[in-house]
């Protein structure tokens, strides 16, 4: 199983982007599948998790009102949509999926029984 993201860059604060989470060699119905996100000198944070079977989602405070995550069912692939964004948003934004979770198990315990992609680097700058 395998997970790549991609989208990450350099973008002013109050600018936008959108990551996406492409998965291959399975697919990830009936998966949860979160955005995590890990600054230097912090911990990893669970940003937002969705449920593939019931379509429900989880958004961490920081991001809530900013940020959306969706799943397309034909390319097999999660997004993240990122607008307002602000230097605290800066990080390496990781994606992963787990079948055995809960997605507020999965983003605020960051349970992940599963596979995890590489990251990609979200900077903003102020």
């Amino acid at each position: 199983v395998q997970l790549v993201e991609s989208g990450g860059g350099l973008v002013q604060s109050g600018g936008s982007l959108r990551l996406s989470c492409a998965a291959s060699k399975f697919t990830l119905d009936y998966y949860k599948i979160g955005w995590f996100r890990q600054a230097p000198g912090k911990e990893q944070e669970g940003v937002s998790c969705l449920s593939s079977s019931d379509g429900s989602t989880y958004y961490a405070d920081s991001v809530k009102g900013r940020f959306t995550i969706s799943r397309d069912n034909a390319r097999n692939t999660v997004y993240l949509q990122m607008n307002s964004l602000k230097p605290e948003d800066t990080a390496v934004y990781y994606c992963a999926a787990s079948r055995i979770t809960t997605v507020r198990a999965m983003c605020v315990h960051k349970v992940v029984v599963g596979s995890w992609g590489q990251g990609t680097q979200v900077t903003v700058s102020s």
